[in-house]
């Protein structure tokens, strides 16, 4: 009697079982592959059970390539959702412009917040330092949802605005910049921090709050030696919440990091790509006078600055994913 199997060998079965979403897939994977080793064996003892084992095998190979299907499909979205993590950690910073591009960094601010609430997502305040005027000097969010990195990934680099502020009385038009960082939250790091290469501090949360914020310390601080990055949080009332997300936001600094030097080094696929992906590289205008917005990565414009600035980003970030799709087509 001939009988083909389908197996997983020993290592396989183990890191399945370690996943809780594959752990009863296996396990049911295993039951069945005993039961068709048994039928294989009471068949082999009596030839008159022959035509019954056979329909018992079928039926039992049939459910195994039916588990091995979900289990599939479960790996694959895992290897998806590692690629194009749920939840990034989106840095906004005022760059050229004094007053005016604090108060720029403030409206890309807004307008991302929009956007998320346009796409269902979370956004929340990690972090922020404001300017005199009520802009940002820098900005911290975390935003969490389904495509959110897959779809804001490109936003990283430098914007800058053309426009004539409201504190300029001679009718100049200002040019000012703010850089955008997008760094995305893994669930698998490849990074491990020695405690002795951080130095952590805690103070009092800023802003609104209540008593808890304005006497208790919650507000977190964490300084990476080696590198030099620091990273804040005060988005949670508990200093071991804030602890928690200002670690997995330096893990994610240091990802970013790494990937960066990764990318400068093969020159050669740069070419090929829509942007460095680095956060100095000046991606996007918005012209305020002539109601326009040019991407220059693609060399597109689009009208109606308005809705564009309350949210309205779909059309631009919809045609740099099909370039993006069109140039890894052809590279």
């Amino acid at each position: 009697m001939n009988t083909t199997e389908t197996k997983f060998n020993v290592p396989d079965i183990l890191e399945l079982k370690k996943n809780p979403k594959t752990t009863f897939l296996a396990q049911e994977y295993e039951r069945l592959s005993r039961e068709e080793s048994e039928v294989i064996r009471m068949a082999g003892e009596d030839s008159s059970m022959q035509e019954l084992a056979d329909e018992e095998i079928a039926a039992l190979v049939s459910q195994k390539k039916a588990i091995l299907d979900q289990i599939r499909s479960i790996m694959r979205s895992d290897r998806e959702e590692d690629e194009y993590p749920n939840e990034i950690i989106l840095e906004i910073r005022a760059g050229a412009g004094g007053e005016e591009a604090a108060i720029f960094a403030r409206d890309l601010a807004l307008m991302y917040e929009w956007y998320a609430e346009k796409q269902g997502w979370k956004f929340t305040i990690l972090h922020e330092s404001e300017s005199e005027l009520g802009g940002y000097k820098e900005g911290s969010f975390e935003i969490k949802g389904m495509n959110v990195y897959r779809k804001l990934r490109f936003e990283m680099g430098v914007h800058r605005i053309q426009r004539i502020p409201a504190t300029e009385k001679s009718g100049r038009i200002h040019t000012s910049t703010a850089s955008i960082a997008v760094m995305p939250i893994r669930k698998k790091s490849t990074i491990t921090i020695s405690p002795a290469d951080i130095e952590i501090d805690f103070s009092r949360s800023g802003g609104a709050g209540g008593q808890n914020v304005n006497k208790v310390e919650t507000a977190v601080r964490i300084v990476h030696k080696p590198s030099g990055i620091m990273v804040r949080c005060t988005s949670e009332r508990s200093q071991l919440k804030n602890r928690e997300k200002a670690m997995s936001i330096l893990i994610a600094k240091l990802e970013e990091e790494a990937r960066l030097k990764e990318a400068t080094s093969v020159s050669s696929e740069r070419k090929n790509q829509i942007g460095t992906g680095d956060r100095s590289e000046k991606i996007r205008t918005y012209n305020v006078l002539q109601d326009r917005v040019t991407d220059h990565r693609i060399k597109r414009s689009w009208s109606n600055l308005e809705k564009i600035f309350a949210g309205g980003l779909d059309p631009i970030i919809d045609a740099i994913a099909e370039e993006d799709r069109r140039v890894g087509k052809n590279s």
